[in-house]
């Protein structure tokens, strides 16, 4: 038994396909059952440190939120002795800033090591699924409103992290491992519009807006202290080339897929 939280966010139900299509039973911890929607054959049962739920697994995929002492001390009496963390790219070993981002992963990260368990981290860096954002807009018309339109990264497709997730989990190895996460090219954000724009046969133009603007015609939903972290770690990102690592096809066989075939799978999301 696999046991994987966040099933219903993007990692998570593709690490559940996954682990269906190989045959292996999964157990999905979610704060709301009745609404998780999940496949046929996946055993949904509410998250909860009770050592009741992780009975009979021995493999746990945990996403951040649901990192805490208390349920990796359920998890661990329960009798799992392994856990793949989904961390982000923001963790660097000996980093001292002021991060929020960071310091939530780097949180999870220590409670995990804290456990007693055996553990795998995984680090990501910036998501294609990230994307969506700009769905809204899309639908609208064909001008994207945004930041930085030079801002580069590397975006990777989640269901290469879940193919990476589904390798630590079922494969003997990847204990006391950190595995950096990207796609497989630079792209920046204009960069990406133009991919979507051809995976849906339309012409799409990105529109920069001015970070002050942006923030309270765009981001006004976030903190502010968190916006203005954002705007700052995008701006450093504007012409820089982000790191890319090989890690999806060294574990998994298969290279890690570009930000255009991303495009190209989720041209219904932007379909109006």
């Amino acid at each position: 038994m696999i046991l994987v939280t966040g099933a219903t966010g993007n990692v998570g139900r593709a690490l559940v396909d996954r682990l269906l299509a190989a045959g292996r039973p999964v157990r999905a911890l979610t704060r709301d059952p009745h609404k998780a929607a999940l496949p046929d054959g996946v055993e949904v049962t509410r998250l909860h440190p009770d050592p009741a739920a992780f009975a009979g697994a021995t493999e746990l995929f945990l996403y951040v939120q649901a990192a805490n002492a208390d349920l990796l001390t359920a998890a661990r009496e329960a009798g799992v002795r392994h856990v793949v963390l989904l961390s982000a790219g923001y963790v660097k070993e000996g980093a001292d800033d002021h991060n929020p981002l960071r310091i939530m992963h780097a949180d999870a990260e220590q409670a995990v090591r804290d456990s007693g368990l055996e553990w795998t981290f995984l680090r990501p860096h910036a998501f294609a699924v990230n994307a969506l954002s700009w769905a809204g807009q899309i639908r609208a018309g064909d001008t994207v409103r945004g930041v930085f339109a030079d801002a580069t990264s590397a975006p990777i497709h989640e269901d290469d992290i879940a193919a990476v997730a589904e390798r630590a989990l079922l494969d003997i190895g990847h204990e006391g491992a950190v595995h950096i996460l990207t796609g497989p090219a630079a792209t920046s954000n204009k960069d990406q519009i133009a991919a979507i724009g051809r995976a849906l046969g339309r012409d799409l133009e990105y529109v920069e807006l001015p970070p002050e603007q942006a923030a309270t015609e765009l981001f006004s939903h976030l903190p502010p202290h968190l916006t203005q972290f954002l705007l700052k770690s995008w701006a450093a990102t504007v012409g820089a080339t982000p790191e890319i690592t090989h890690t999806v096809e060294k574990i998994t066989g298969a290279p890690a897929r570009t930000f255009e075939q991303w495009a190209h799978g989720h041209a219904e999301d932007f379909r109006g």
